[in-house]
């Protein structure tokens, strides 16, 4: 099962104690304070991994915690830092804090596996051991302080995908199929509506030009105000720059239809419908060419491509488009 959305909680590790320790050696009957400083607590570290693409593991685990740094020991030695706890994320997930109210406050967003790591909580400072507070009046001391403790945070993940190009539409519009067609994505498709319940994401190329695909779930009338599937998957194409709009010519409407998903775009968020656009008239194979003309007529102003994933008809112009289109915006 695909999860975008998890909360988890963190805490990086404590800081070791100093130690209050004195030198015992054979000839040095009363020796100095040689007590260590405690250890640094491991910080936690989040990564960006290419071949993630969910939160399901961070269902099963909700807390992390880092190692903590070891107590100071004698003959001035530090005491071990502890390990550091990284945790590995899928690109484009945007991390938020949640204070005691619950509010929630950004704080990355981690695009790119490109970037380093990323420390969201610090281990706590080791402790100082006694030989920091030998003056010359006081040359036996016994103070020492303790490590300081890790942060700890509640966290919200939310991940919205990376992908170029999204595919929009009604249910049953035939973007599972078409998503199957054009890269290697293995999504559930069956003729009843929405088959896709979760994005899917595809790797295409066309001319040398590469690019990555999302199928979102069909989108309903009141989709944006949560009906439907609802607006959790449309936060997906926020990222994407293109938007291929699949219209089914077996629907009688197809101007109706486009209208219809473009409201609901532009209800969740207008920066959407601005987007560049491909409109398809798809499942071309299921009705003759004279109706398909008469449905196409309907919403000619969009220049439709009218395809079948099935036979391949129209398949080489939509791929051209979308290379075209993504060479310019990439330029």
């Amino acid at each position: 099962m695909f999860i975008d959305e998890a909360e988890i909680k963190i805490e990086a590790g404590r800081g070791g104690d100093g130690v209050a320790s004195f030198r015992r050696e054979k000839f040095v009957p009363k020796g100095g304070p040689d007590g260590g400083d405690g250890g640094i607590g491991g910080s936690v570290y989040f990564r960006v991994r290419e071949n993630i693409h969910g939160l399901a593991a961070h269902t099963a685990t909700r807390f992390y915690r880092a190692k903590n740094g070891e107590a100071g020991r004698p003959k001035r030695q530090s005491g071990k830092s502890g390990a550091n706890l990284t945790i590995d994320l899928p690109p484009g997930t945007q991390i938020y804090e949640l204070d005691s109210k619950n509010q929630a406050k950004f704080v990355v967003d981690l695009v790119s596996s490109s970037a380093s790591l990323f420390c969201i909580a610090r281990g706590g400072r080791g402790g100082l051991g006694n030989v920091h507070f030998a003056t010359a009046t006081h040359q036996t001391p016994r103070e020492f302080t303790l490590g300081q403790a890790g942060e700890k945070k509640h966290l919200r993940l939310i991940v919205h995908h990376l992908a170029d190009v999204g595919l929009i539409g009604l249910p049953n519009a035939g973007k599972s199929t078409l998503l199957a067609r054009l890269s290697q994505a293995r999504p559930k498709i069956a003729n009843y509506p929405f088959t896709t319940l979760e994005p899917h994401l595809g790797v295409a190329e066309f001319d040398k030009t590469r690019f990555v695909m999302a199928d979102i779930p069909g989108l309903i009338a009141g989709s944006a105000v949560g009906k439907g599937l609802g607006h959790k998957f449309l936060r997906h194409l926020s990222r994407t720059k293109i938007l291929v709009h699949l219209i089914s010519l077996q629907n009688a409407d197809p101007d109706r239809a486009y209208a219809q998903i473009r409201t609901e775009l532009k209800n969740f968020n207008p920066d959407l419908i601005a987007k560049p656009e491909i409109v398809v008239l798809s499942q071309a194979d299921t009705l003759p060419k004279t109706e398909q003309l008469k449905r196409k007529i309907k919403i000619n102003s969009f220049h439709p491509i009218v395809l079948s994933s099935v036979s391949g008809q129209g398949l080489n112009e939509l791929q051209s488009r979308i290379a075209k289109l993504l060479n310019l915006i990439r330029t």
